[in-house]
């Protein structure tokens, strides 16, 4: 039987700490067989399709299909900015499992990602989160965050267009969450334990110089080799970490960072394999800054298949 699932069936069945521990769980294992195609628009408008198959050893194969349009969110009406469809087949049989809505899935498996690297790295008593960013993650990052870091009591959203920020603070006060918009986003990473980058930016959002000590910095954006959230300060004064080495060197924030010499692709301590299955530690201690940054990838659209299919049941 081939389950047909929209967004609104597709966030009811993963809940954050039901999709944080079945990520957790799934690090315990080996990493599936994947791939990222990304596609550009021969016209030439800065749009992207892009397919991600991933293959679990013995278990779910997954094949996400999005297409990735920045001008969406001006569009009339306003539409998301990534779109697309997540399909799941029998690894022993090819049979076709489950469809679900892609941009469901992108942030659910894009959320709990960064969940999964502040629950190991971030500091326990972490109060205050800093969200960058106004777009179709931010909600969803917001509501992971605190779900790993209920010590969270302040939120503060910050957006190049003011108006966004205030829109979703508005919105997320309704739903119960501590939140302000704030224009000043130098006082706001100076001031923040947790600060997570959600934007398509081409230049750097994040001063390191202003990370406070024991802060935690997540970056989410910046998928691509020109694309950059936080600045060479930033990655030389934290600890590094990632989700998968194996997809390090395609974003940005760490590919522009080795080639101006500021760190060397060895010194990413660890991924989230290593983490979860002991094989290096993560925050040392209270003072530390730790950045997780979030490459995404097919093995987890494998990951977050096999957890709803499993929900779903």
């Amino acid at each position: 039987m081939m389950l047909v699932l929209d967004a609104d069936a597709v966030h009811a069945a993963l809940s954050w700490p039901y999709l944080v521990a079945e990520l957790q769980a799934a690090h315990r294992g080996p990493s599936p067989l994947s791939e990222v195609v990304v596609q550009s628009d021969p016209a030439g408008s800065g749009n992207q399709f892009v397919t991600l198959p991933g293959w679990l050893p013995g278990g779910l194969i997954a094949v996400k299909m999005v297409g990735v349009f920045p001008g969406n969110q001006t569009a009339d009406p306003p539409q998301p900015s990534v779109q697309g469809l997540v399909a799941a087949f029998d690894g022993e049989t090819g049979a076709a499992r489950l469809v679900a809505d892609g941009a469901a899935m992108t942030a659910r498996k894009t959320c709990a990602d960064s969940a999964l690297g502040a629950q190991i790295l971030a500091r326990e008593d972490a109060d205050s989160l800093l969200v960058i960013g106004a777009g179709a993650l931010a909600p969803h990052m917001v509501a992971a965050m605190c779900a790993v870091r209920p010590s969270i009591s302040r939120i503060e959203i910050w957006n190049r267009t003011h108006e966004r920020a205030a829109n979703l603070a508005a919105d997320l006060r309704l739903a119960g969450f501590p939140v302000a918009a704030v224009k000043d986003i130098d006082a706001a990473v100076a001031a923040a334990d947790i600060v997570s980058c959600v934007t398509m930016s081409n230049s750097p959002l994040v001063k390191g110089a202003l990370l406070q000590r024991g802060s935690h910095l997540d970056l989410v954006g910046a998928y691509l080799p020109t694309m950059r959230e936080a600045d060479d300060e930033a990655i030389r004064r934290a600890v590094v970490f990632t989700d998968t080495k194996g997809n390090m060197k395609n974003g940005g924030d760490l590919l522009q960072a080795v080639n101006a010499g500021v760190i060397g692709w060895d010194d990413v301590r660890a991924d989230l394999f290593d983490l979860v299955q002991g094989r290096a530690s993560g925050r040392m201690d209270g003072a530390e800054i730790t950045l997780f940054k979030n490459n995404g990838g097919a093995h987890l659209d494998v990951f977050t298949a096999a957890a709803l299919l499993k929900a779903a049941r």
